[in-house]
């Protein structure tokens, strides 16, 4: 019929499901089983059609890749970012990191930040969000289940407090560079 020459077509799908890992059951937390979704794009005059990606894209960015892509004009208020950069080169530096949050027994909120190789959350006080409760970091390379948590380990004290930093700038200060 001709469609594809003139359709975008965007996939993505829920995040993922827990059978028990981490003492969980359902899908909601900040673990990488949870928070990873399928997310596929096809756009007329791609490129690298059929190619993928290993950089961070986060559903916030849809929006902005969409309109980009459609020649329609962005509101300044989006948090998102337009990965179509990719679409010409999926192996191209992108985002630093992606962002997540969830809460724990309505005590406290968990705010992630998920970075090429690590998975950093602190847990904020919702009575004094200047209060952090606790800290999780996980490193892909040698645990990507995510099942030791290494915060506490004197050896990470200098990478806790890197990451400490790059997440208190947020999504602002992960975006890509320029170019």
């Amino acid at each position: 019929s001709g469609l594809r020459q003139n359709t975008v077509i965007v996939l993505w799908g829920d995040h993922g499901w827990k059978l028990g890992e981490h003492g969980e059951w359902c899908k909601h937390s900040n673990v990488e089983n949870d928070t990873n979704a399928p997310l596929l794009l096809s756009v007329p005059g791609m490129k690298q059609a059929g190619r993928h990606t290993r950089a961070l894209v986060e559903f916030v960015d849809i929006y902005p890749t969409l309109a980009e892509v459609a020649g329609l004009p962005l509101p300044g208020h989006l948090e998102g970012t337009s990965f179509k950069p990719l679409f010409d080169n999926p192996q191209r530096a992108w985002k630093s990191a992606a962002f997540s949050q969830y809460p724990r027994q309505k005590k406290v909120m968990g705010y992630s930040m998920r970075t090429n190789r690590y998975r950093f959350t602190v847990w904020v006080s919702h009575q004094n969000r200047e209060k952090v409760e606790a800290m999780e970091l996980y490193d892909h390379q040698t645990d990507p289940q995510e099942n030791t948590n290494i915060a506490s380990l004197p050896a990470n004290e200098a990478l806790v407090e890197r990451l400490m930093t790059q997440w208190k700038q947020g999504w602002q200060g992960a975006k890509p560079a320029k170019g």
